[in-house]
């Protein structure tokens, strides 16, 4: 007998119960009976709360973005890829965002999102917490142009140019105490704007954390642009990370607030699925997700498969960060 294998990216949503559905199952039992009526399952009806409105079903409306004269920025020659650009009109609709929508093409569901005002909070175990908005922050650091491999936990992949500033010139500039250990990253919280936060079920806000070596890493690179121009709504503006060695679902979109801690971070999938998601997540193609196997990957522009390769590649400048750790439960 022939059987189709459906890539997971290419699932028809219509028919697919959403992964967060399914990894959050065991809060929807907790949650009780009366609860488990409002579930929105394949062929049920999605919850008033829930449902897009017509106004959130057409296609985001992208507003003059007052930092548009810096893009594009210069790129840098240090970080090159072995493969090709993935085109914009691909990789902006294979985006997960579940604030806004569990299937891929995220875009549609948010046109109530505004990239200004915006305003990033600093606060623990720094010499002075303190707020800055946006475009103060923008004028603060000078624009690069980075080209990294992006690797999803769902193993595809694909190349983007990415636009913005060594996350370690922010951390500097953040000036913590000498006790913090870890940086702990939230997005924003407004269900006004993001339907699916309006899902009690999910522990909304987003938080991801890195250690403050992962932080100041060379790779570490907090996203203000994309495709020498501000960033679209769905890749994460106007401020999002990229850290090309781990997977995906660790670069937190929409940032708001940086936390310096003494305390390891629960991310918004370890607290989740703690079992399938951890707080290291680096990419290694050895150690299998509990669903499906991490050996290779499927490049989204071309559909070619191709080994996936450990820390994606990125293993010279970070796998001395994990140096003492190679019998911990580092990849999920």
């Amino acid at each position: 007998m022939h059987i189709v294998r459906r890539r997971g990216w290419e699932l028809p949503e219509a028919t697919a119960t959403p992964e967060a559905v399914y990894l959050s199952r065991r809060a929807m039992l907790k949650a009780g009976a009366g609860t488990l009526g409002a579930i929105a399952l394949p062929g049920t009806l999605v919850p008033a709360a829930l449902a897009p409105t017509a106004a959130l079903a057409q296609r985001v409306t992208e507003v003059p973005d007052p930092s548009a004269h810096l893009y594009p920025a210069k790129r840098s020659d240090t970080f090159t890829l072995d493969r090709p650009i993935t085109p914009e009109a691909k990789s902006s609709t294979v985006n997960n965002y579940y604030e806004f929508s569990y299937g891929k093409n995220v875009a549609p569901s948010m046109t109530r999102f505004a990239r200004r005002p915006w305003v990033v909070k600093v606060d623990g175990l720094v010499e002075k917490p303190f707020e800055i908005g946006i475009d103060d922050l923008l004028a603060r650091f000078p624009l690069e142009e980075r080209l990294y491999r992006h690797r999803c936990v769902e193993a595809w992949s694909m190349a983007v140019p990415w636009t913005g500033f060594p996350m370690k010139a922010f951390v500097d500039y953040a000036k913590p105490l000498s006790g913090a250990k870890f940086v702990r990253m939230e997005t924003f919280l407004d269900p006004k704007v993001a339907p699916n936060q309006r899902d009690f079920r999910y522990p909304w806000p987003y938080v991801e954390g890195l250690t403050m070596a992962e932080a100041t890493n060379e790779l570490a690179f907090l996203v203000t642009g994309v495709y020498g121009k501000p960033a679209p709504a769905q890749f994460g503006a106007p401020l999002r990370i990229a850290l090309p060695w781990k997977y995906g679902f660790k670069s937190i979109k929409g940032i708001v607030r940086f936390s310096f801690t003494d305390k390891q971070p629960v991310g918004y999938w370890e607290e989740v699925q703690g079992s399938e998601y951890g707080f290291w997540a680096n990419v290694n193609p050895k150690v299998p997700h509990p669903r499906w196997s991490q050996a290779s990957e499927e490049d989204i522009a071309t559909g070619e498969r191709r080994p996936t390769l450990l820390y994606n590649g990125y293993g010279e400048q970070v796998a001395g960060l994990y140096k003492g750790l190679e019998d911990a439960r580092i990849w999920f």
